[in-house]
């Protein structure tokens, strides 16, 4: 009962690899599977702080900044300093992030199936609770 962590990294790698094998064949080049935590919460809130974004992904300030700085030069999001308190930047998605929206849900409806294809439906719910309760 002592090998989660070790069958949850092979897991993550398969998944990794999907995702990259999937954003070559959609001709996507440069972005990498830490860019679509980041991506997922923009698409979901249009608009977000670094810190908002590192606790939601569960990531440092830091890497979250390395990582928007890369999707920065791709040009999927741009800075926007708020109107109402100049210390506060946030992160926006760009029309070129807009236009990949579907490739990236896409790419995550297929990871999700590719996943849980041998799992029933209960199991996949159980799946989930226990790995939410794990973390």
């Amino acid at each position: 009962m002592k090998k989660a962590l070790s069958l949850i990294s092979k897991i993550k790698e398969k998944g990794n690899r999907f995702i990259i094998e999937q954003l070559k064949e959609n001709g996507i080049e440069g972005l990498v599977p830490s860019h679509g935590d980041i991506l997922a919460v923009l698409y979901k809130d249009n608009k977000s702080t670094m810190k908002d974004i590192a606790d939601k992904i569960n990531r440092t300030k830091p890497t979250v900044t390395v990582l928007v700085d890369k999707l920065e030069k791709l040009g999927f999001v741009k800075r926007e300093k708020s109107s109402d308190d100049s210390r506060i930047t946030y992160i926006l998605l760009t029309k070129k992030a807009e236009k990949f929206k579907p490739i990236f849900e896409k790419i995550s409806e297929d990871l999700n199936k590719l996943l849980y294809k041998n799992l029933t439906k209960t199991e996949g719910e159980i799946l989930d609770k226990l790995l939410e309760k794990m973390l």
